[in-house]
């Protein structure tokens, strides 16, 4: 069975939102995309194709992918304020769960939160478990700039971690990007810190050493985590503010943490593999936005047994999946 942990969904409604309360640009390219823009830099994009699930289901066939994870995208939710974060947090989870009610044997999906009011977040966390039927959370790198470590998300991680609810991160853009409006950089490279930020912090915060029982799926293979395992170990061993929450070594708590595999590239997954296991790797692939098959998985020299775990036999027991 193979089930793409990293996928989404793309709504009308969530873009056209945008672009009327959050003030995100369109601009057409040749090639068909529509791109929401602010500040020189792409904030969201799409085509026709990404709206049509019965396309979607098709191209699922024919790469042999037999379930895909859902969640909004980047920025998700957090553009709004107040109220409104609640109400187009409520909406999107809505939308979701039909998607996946229609198709159940296809889709499964996980709930955004309007993180702005964390007690709104864990009502709205629990009715999309209990109520919708989605199987986790997706949870952005920061808040709109808000670092997840500050006393007030505590509730959340220690909710998330009575109940044993999987969690999806993904990044979101850097709260500055004054310079990076270029070569759409944000994207590019201001992923990939917020997805290395956030783990490092969370590492140090002792989150994972207070949580330990709830599963966290970082984006596009941790970003640059696990290259950096031994300066965050060097700097528990240097610096007492580094030791200051947790009581092993960085990498340890790195060890039980889940990564997709759309870093894409072989040889960053296979350093990937030696870094934490097989065990903590799960098939990703970013759909629709990169429409990757599984040939950066089929490639790797590990034995059929060690593929087929990558491939959905870890993803089915975090989610509670019944194997197939």
């Amino acid at each position: 069975m193979k089930i793409d942990v990293h996928a989404h969904f793309v709504d009308p409604a969530y873009l056209d939102a945008l672009q009327s309360q959050v003030g995100l640009q369109p601009e057409e390219t040749s090639d068909g995309k529509t791109l929401w823009r602010h500040d020189g830099f792409t904030v969201a994009w799409s085509r026709p194709d990404m709206f049509d699930i019965d396309e979607r289901l098709r191209t699922m066939d024919r790469m042999g992918i037999d379930i895909r994870v859902l969640s909004l995208s980047t920025p998700n939710v957090y553009q709004w304020k107040g109220d409104a974060q609640l109400q187009i947090a409520r909406q999107m989870n809505d939308t979701l769960a039909k998607i996946c009610s229609a198709h159940p044997d296809r889709f499964i999906g996980l709930a955004s939160l309007p993180l702005a009011n964390v007690e709104a977040s864990i009502a709205e966390l629990d009715r999309c478990m209990d109520t919708l039927g989605m199987k986790g959370a997706a949870i952005g790198s920061s808040i709109d700039g808000v670092a997840l470590t500050r006393p007030e998300f505590e509730p959340l991680w220690a909710h998330l971690d009575a109940r044993r609810i999987p969690v999806f991160e993904h990044p979101m853009f850097p709260k500055n990007t004054e310079d990076l409006q270029e070569f759409e950089l944000p994207l590019r490279v201001g992923l990939i810190y917020e997805t290395t930020l956030v783990a490092s912090r969370l590492i140090y915060a002792g989150i994972f050493e207070r949580y330990p029982n709830f599963a966290y799926i970082m984006a596009h293979t941790g970003g640059a985590l696990l290259m950096l395992l031994e300066r965050l170990d060097n700097g528990y061993r240097l610096f007492p503010d580094c030791r200051k929450y947790i009581t092993r070594l960085p990498s340890e708590y790195a060890k039980h943490l889940f990564y997709d595999t759309t870093a894409f590239d072989k040889q960053a997954l296979m350093m990937a593999i030696e870094k934490v296991g097989v065990s903590q790797l799960m098939f990703g692939t970013d759909d629709p936005f990169i429409g990757a098959d599984t040939a950066h998985v089929d490639c790797l020299a590990l034995s059929d047994a060690q593929k087929a775990e990558i491939f959905g036999g870890t993803a089915a027991r975090v989610f509670g999946l019944a194997p197939r």
